[in-house]
């Protein structure tokens, strides 16, 4: 794998790519221990919102190699933003992670002008981050994963071919709910922290209306979701609204028979906090020996 050495991080390799609409991305590779020394080809676990997550997710590499835990080796790559566009990135993600027509709720609008009147945040941030919820393409950008940054991978790493993850906390954690609702063939499990399911008519939904009844030869990816204690039973609005449309999702796919392919939990983390226990949880959960 070409690239630089990224910072302090173990066994992690920087590189950056341009995408087919002309999207740059950098892209950071972890690779478990010892790596170079085996030819055994290894799945591919995808973890979106890189510039933040790479840092809490990226260690969790050394839980491979636990004696109490059963996790199978895989390489993580990392997904995040290249050049000026790193610092945007918690704006810019909004246009690669929610899925295309989105409602923009009023909750999340009310948190937007609470931010700014508190000063978290300016009227000229609240408004950029409103024109990308308002022009949303998680369905480009899954594209982008499977099609274009894929194939780059599998030419230059020691890559299986079946057992890739993807996770995503937050509206990370609704890009991959949508990923495995759209039936994405390149995966088979998805780690979905705190999906960010913001509007009661969310597009997720129409998803889940158009799946069939679970039969015994339906596909049965995957899917583990989490849920943080302080989302659920906090004083944050929008969360206890984030929680409640997560379990009407589930409770949907538990009457087509499709919970015997989501595996749950409920984590005693903050919403940001949960990033890295909801990783290792879906590790856990969806790839042990």
């Amino acid at each position: 794998m070409s690239g630089v050495l990224h910072g302090s991080l173990p066994d992690t390799e920087y590189f950056e790519i341009t995408s087919k609409t002309g999207n740059s991305y950098g892209i950071w590779v972890t690779t478990p221990l010892n790596y170079g020394d085996s030819t055994e080809r290894l799945p591919l676990i995808y973890v979106v919102d890189g510039n933040w997550s790479v840092g809490l997710t990226a260690p969790l590499n050394v839980a491979q190699a636990d004696p109490y835990l059963s996790i199978a080796p895989y390489i993580q790559v990392s997904i995040g933003y290249a050049g000026d566009e790193a610092a945007d990135w918690a704006t810019l993600r909004n246009r690669d992670l929610v899925p295309p027509g989105e409602p923009v709720s009023d909750e999340m609008v009310s948190t937007l002008s609470s931010a700014r009147d508190s000063g978290a945040m300016t009227q000229e941030q609240v408004d950029a981050y409103l024109s990308l919820l308002s022009d949303t393409h998680a369905d480009v950008f899954l594209d982008f994963i499977t099609d274009e940054l894929h194939p780059v991978l599998q030419s230059r790493l020691n890559v299986s071919q079946a057992g890739h993850g993807l996770f995503g906390s937050s509206y990370g954690g609704l890009f991959a709910l949508y990923a495995w609702l759209r039936g994405s063939t390149t995966f088979a499990t998805f780690g979905a922290g705190s999906p960010g399911v913001i509007s009661p008519e969310s597009r997720v939904f129409d998803l889940v209306s158009d799946l069939q009844q679970r039969t015994k030869d339906s596909s049965g990816k995957k899917l583990h979701i989490t849920l943080n204690e302080d989302e659920i039973l906090g004083d944050i609005a929008i969360y206890r609204g984030l929680a409640r449309s997560v379990l009407d999702l589930l409770e949907r796919l538990h009457s087509k028979g499709w919970s015997q392919d989501v595996s749950r939990a409920i984590l005693r983390e903050t919403h940001v906090t949960g990033l890295q226990a909801s990783f290792l949880s879906y590790l856990k959960s969806c790839h042990t020996r």
